[in-house]
């Protein structure tokens, strides 16, 4: 959640009704372990909250009915909530036999600041809030009293395991989910859309629908694509490459590993070491396996000789492999991987340029997300924070994030911005785009570079016969082809648009003796650039329509004897629909039809 809405959702009663909710749940725990129940901390989150505890034995999910149950209880008590204030000493006391608080509290001693209850930093005035018979070290706000929870609003989701402060040297939590909202309606709609992210988990459906796979012979974060998984990633990229070759982009190839020494130069080795795998050696060299493209890019550009102001912009584009050592633990299906095809581009301009290159860009990125169907986006204007994860250049960054501001500006799209998400070397335009879940993802980036062309010695000769060095625009469409893929499998739950369906017909012939005529058919509708399959297994008509369908199919052309005879097909769509008997030039414009409005 961006910084602007973090703030109207910390004012609102739902950000108190969920904070209030956090503190009866930790109530509840407590009385069900006394006296052994250590608590840790339990904010609001976007859509619920959750409280993290260090107890004797592990939950299980028979669990939470009886926690929520008792929560219940608690709401219809109608307990006000009560703040009150106390200093260092007090509070150590108060919070004696509790450790993590306590060690919160110490914080205070150290570091001016404490990370309360709800997880945010508060100043060192120590406050708690009481409740029934439970107290918490907390900042608030909260509801008047216990009651304003409409119980039936109220939800116990799920366990999981959390580090103490988010810290794998920490001792191992567990984390107990939940969600409340003001109406019974809204709990429903919010339980629908978790079932129903569940029924388009696209590690689910890849396996359903035979796109890819992951083996434990060939290691974690390593997806392996079969032929209709290759063939949706060769639409996908066909696809954004045909669009940047026609904004002017020019496809380049810059290899797997790189010398070490580069990173080196261009700041990647300072501040994304921990994200690369170790260093192969050869006499002497060290060489990384590329986990990004830009200082291959940046390389390439000044290979290949002098530039004059007159060659500006000139626009790379490429589909690379790349390689990030992600820890095991963050690895999720096709979202967060160890080897990924990222469709990166950089755009080589003079500072007057920037805003037109990203206006061009901002196009591309438009037309990209339309043909997926995400029109419902943000654009987060990511920035820089104090904690000096950054190239320390203020000049060079000032002008960066100026430059992007301003083009930003001057396009009128909505956006809003974050400290603390900018790349290392530059501020970043990240679009936020929902899908029809409402879920909101990161896809498209465009981020502004004076400092890496500065580091890599990247020049070209000014108007003014005298070397300058270039601005970068780095930008991506997709960001990577595999997580994009993970993303689009849950935003059509399955069901791509004709256009990227793996296949987008399958035949299937009532009796043996209408296969030939298949054959014959299956050769018309290739000829004609649709993906076709021929099921001429043993099982019947009704069996085959069914597998078709679970594979997610567009048609379904039945064929028997009738339609051989009148030289058609019966017309079977994937929703079930039949749309009845149509001639196969009928059926060809059907499907161009449909190709053309992206359907």
């Amino acid at each position: 959640m961006n910084e602007q809405n973090q703030e109207t959702y910390q004012n609102s009663h739902l950000y108190r009704l969920r904070h209030s909710a956090a503190h009866i749940l930790a109530q509840a725990v407590i009385e069900m372990f006394p006296g052994e129940a250590q608590i840790a901390i339990g904010p609001p989150i976007e859509n619920g909250f959750y409280y993290d505890f260090d107890l004797p034995r592990t939950l299980t999910l028979e669990d939470l009915p009886l926690l929520e149950k008792r929560m219940c209880e608690i709401v219809s008590g109608q307990h006000k909530f009560i703040r009150s204030e106390a200093n260092h000493k007090q509070a150590l006391k108060q919070f004696e036999l509790q450790k993590y608080k306590l060690e919160l509290i110490e914080t205070i001693a150290q570091t001016s600041t404490i990370t309360g209850s709800d997880g945010e930093n508060e100043s060192d005035v120590i406050s708690f809030y009481t409740h029934d018979t439970f107290t918490d070290l907390c900042r608030g706000p909260h509801l008047d009293h216990t009651g304003e929870i409409n119980p039936k609003a109220l939800k116990l989701l799920s366990v999981a395991g959390a580090y103490w402060r988010g810290d794998s040297n920490n001792q191992m939590l567990q984390r107990i989910y939940g969600t409340v909202w003001n109406t019974p309606k809204e709990l429903r709609k919010y339980l629908w859309t978790i079932e129903e992210a569940k029924k388009r988990d696209h590690r689910k459906l890849g396996t359903q629908l035979g796109l890819f796979h992951f083996s434990a012979d060939i290691g974690p974060g390593l997806p392996l694509f079969t032929p209709a998984g290759e063939t949706v990633r060769h639409l996908m990229e066909s696809y954004v490459r045909d669009v940047q070759s026609k904004y002017g982009y020019q496809h380049v190839w810059t290899g797997h590993i790189v010398k070490e020494d580069l990173y080196k130069k261009s700041g990647h080795y300072e501040n994304y070491r921990d994200a690369m795998f170790p260093a192969m050696t050869d006499e002497n060299i060290a060489f990384r396996l590329k986990p990004m493209n830009c200082p291959s890019h940046m390389t390439l550009f000044k290979e290949m000789g002098k530039h004059s102001y007159r060659d500006l912009p000139i626009r790379f584009a490429e589909f690379a492999t790349l390689y990030r050592y992600e820890k095991s633990g963050e690895l999720t299906g096709l979202t967060r991987v160890r080897s990924l095809t990222q469709d990166d581009c950089h755009i080589f301009c003079t500072p007057d340029q920037i805003q037109d290159e990203f206006a061009l860009a901002l196009d591309l990125i438009q037309e990209v997300l339309e043909r997926y169907q995400f029109t419902d986006y943000r654009v987060r204007l990511s920035l820089r924070d104090d904690n000096g994860k950054y190239v320390q250049d203020d000049e060079k960054w000032t002008a960066a994030q100026s430059a992007l501001k301003t083009a930003l500006d001057v396009s009128g799209i909505d956006y809003y911005s974050e400290t603390g998400e900018a790349a290392f070397y530059g501020p970043k335009a990240d679009f936020m785009a929902r899908d029809v879940l409402g879920r909101e993802w990161q896809l498209s980036t465009i981020q502004v570079d004076f400092i890496q062309p500065s580091k890599l010695g990247l020049t070209y000769h000014g108007e003014d016969g005298q070397k300058h060095t270039p601005v970068v625009l780095h930008r991506a469409v997709t960001g990577s082809t595999e997580r994009f893929l993970g993303v689009l499998i849950e935003q059509y739950a399955g069901a791509f648009p004709l256009w990227l369906a793996p296949i987008q017909a399958v035949l299937i012939p009532i009796t043996d003796r209408n296969i030939e005529y298949c054959q014959k058919l299956h050769a018309t509708l290739q000829d004609n650039g649709l993906r076709v399959n021929i099921d001429a297994g043993n099982e019947r008509m009704n069996s085959k329509i069914r597998k078709a369908q679970v594979q997610k199919v567009p048609f379904m052309l039945v064929v028997g004897d009738k339609e051989e005879q009148s030289k058609s097909v019966s017309v079977r769509l994937r929703s079930g629909k039949n749309i009845g008997v149509k001639t196969v030039d009928e059926f060809l414009t059907l499907s161009n039809q449909k190709l053309l409005s992206g359907d």
